[in-house]
């Protein structure tokens, strides 16, 4: 299945804290759950609880995307990712997969400046040579302008990120629609059958079977009385 949202925003916090905040690096449960839940460098922002951090680690152990890194006891376990190893990945590759994780679409100019902490790269013509390696390997897209924007954008292909999908393009206007013809005009309903004609002799025979039945049943009272029934 598709890494979710979850796994792709922890994957994207232990992506820039390694390169960020090496100090502390391998991140606990807890500082993971602080890093994915930043009101700033995120988009869109979140609030996972330690459970909903806990399952996409797992989950992202079992892809070998991240590790185990040490422990001590359950909630001091450190974590840290291997996306670089698992898929061959460079250190300009690295930072520019987890700022797209972290940020959704962005632009050349945009990724150049938002990673500069991660990965300081020589120019414009060096992002673009990544991004091209990364289209190349189906691991980013490049989408359309947005409106005022002179440049194209990228999105990592990694995973889902929750809100970051955008309309395109704008739906083309719907034309008003065509006048209908008149309605024709209904017909008449049909005329009701007319009533079927008496069957000759109908009457007669149902008052001879009622005198027939009559005479039966004298018959059958008669019979009782004799048995003494």
């Amino acid at each position: 299945m598709e890494p979710d949202a979850a796994e792709i925003r922890v994957l994207g916090c232990l992506i820039e804290k390694q390169r960020t905040t090496p100090d502390v690096y391998p991140l606990t449960l807890n500082s993971l759950r602080l890093a994915c839940n930043q009101s700033t460098n995120r988009d869109p922002v979140v609030s996972y609880d330690e459970g909903e951090i806990r399952g996409a680690l797992d989950r992202l152990v079992h892809r070998k995307w991240a590790t185990l890194a040490s422990w001590s006891n359950r909630r001091a376990m450190k974590y840290r990712h291997t996306l670089d190893r698992t898929l061959g990945l460079d250190q300009a590759e690295v930072a520019l997969l987890g700022v797209l994780m972290l940020r959704g679409p962005q632009t050349p100019g945009e990724l150049r400046t938002r990673s500069e902490r991660l990965h300081s790269f020589a120019g414009a013509a060096e992002l673009d040579e990544v991004l091209g390696r990364l289209s190349e390997r189906r691991l980013v897209e490049r989408l359309g302008r947005r409106p005022g924007q002179r440049e194209e954008r990228y999105r990592q292909l990694l995973g889902a990120v929750g809100d970051e999908e955008e309309v395109e393009a704008a739906p083309a206007a719907s034309s008003p629609p065509a006048p209908s013809d008149p309605p024709a005009p209904s017909e008449p309903p049909p005329a009701p059958a007319p009533p079927a004609p008496p069957v000759d002799g109908l009457d007669e025979r149902v008052e001879r079977l009622e005198r027939e039945l009559a005479e039966l049943r004298a018959g059958l009272a008669s019979l009782r009385d004799e048995l003494g029934a």
